[in-house]
């Protein structure tokens, strides 16, 4: 890949704005077209355009596999989390008007984290899918567990 030096300068220039393009369709999806699942690909593409470039295991030393599983769990426990503590507040799974004294402001508040733990588990799981098809191997062997 050393021999490839126009398409590492582009990906380096391209990339920052596909991170920043999915921090805006994620934190927009309330308010237009977009959403936590639609930002998680959409992070997911830089890394791996970065690993089509660089290789496979230059995206495993940024972004090792187990963290990615931490990741798309922590997203997971951040929606069913938001649900939970609007029950506990008394209101139903996922009924947001119980987390913010205004119906409005709770709606936003309660769309916005629930968007975001999306995001986070897809972009992991593209992630992971990914190099588990790019490396011909599972992330994870057994003996890691």
């Amino acid at each position: 890949m050393e021999h490839h030096s126009i398409l590492r300068v582009i990906s380096k220039l391209l990339i920052p704005p596909i991170i920043l393009y999915a921090l805006y369709v994620q934190w927009h999806g309330d308010y237009g077209p977009g959403g936590g699942f639609q930002a998680g690909v959409v992070f997911a593409v830089a890394f791996i355009l970065y690993s089509l470039v660089y290789g496979v295991d230059a995206l495993t030393k940024i972004v090792p596999p187990r963290l990615l599983h931490a990741f798309a769990g922590i997203g997971v426990l951040i929606y069913a989390g938001t649900g939970i503590v609007t029950m506990l507040l008394g209101d139903a799974f996922l009924g947001y008007n119980a987390l913010a004294h205004d119906p409005v402001h709770a709606q936003e508040w309660g769309i916005i984290i629930v968007e975001f733990g999306v995001g986070v588990t897809v972009a992991s799981v593209m992630m992971t899918i990914f190099i588990a098809f790019a490396s011909h191997n599972p992330p994870l062997k057994d003996q890691d567990w």
